[in-house]
């Protein structure tokens, strides 16, 4: 296995770890998923239950597939979606910095996942040893596409912060 796919392992490993923890604390963490499930509708996504429930399940879902390397595109389309929307939703007013919460954190998520789709997993995957591996522009487009069409989707039908009405 060269250096690179050690590369791709360490970087999918690290991003898919993190989102299985960030799924987690919805879950699990402070105030579970209630907590998740209210804090989701003060950003004015409704209805919060459902929000903290697709949140954990996409999360979980982008985590594992990253880690195994597994129809990565779509692992892609996983992670980036919920960064998109986290960034809008809850950490566009406050900058950069993820100290000041702002969209730092969930930028770099989504790069980073964007540049895995645009690599491939890498020989040390499942789509690698099942021989399903898409990667490039096609992967990139996925991801992308995928992911931020999705959190535009999500944004314009749920997405209600104060002070905007309904279309």
């Amino acid at each position: 296995m060269s250096s690179i796919d050690v590369g791709l392992l360490l970087i999918r490993v690290v991003v898919g770890a993190t989102l299985l923890m960030h799924a987690w604390n919805h879950w699990f963490g402070g105030g579970k998923v209630a907590g998740t499930a209210g804090w989701f509708e003060s950003l004015g996504l409704r209805p919060g239950r459902l929000h903290a429930w697709a949140s954990i399940v996409t999360e979980i879902a982008a985590g594992l597939g990253l880690i195994v390397g597994l129809l990565t595109p779509l692992a892609c389309v996983a992670a980036i979606g919920p960064m998109v929307v986290a960034g809008i939703a809850a950490h566009r007013r406050n900058g950069f910095f993820v100290f000041r919460d702002g969209w730092e954190y969930v930028l770099m998520i989504a790069v980073v996942a964007a540049a895995i789709a645009l690599i491939g997993p890498g020989a040390a995957s499942l789509d690698h040893a099942l021989d399903i591996v898409i990667r490039g522009p096609l992967g990139l487009a996925i991801a992308v596409v995928g992911g931020v069409g999705g959190a535009a989707l999500l944004l314009a039908v749920a997405w209600r912060p104060a002070g905007r009405t309904a279309p």
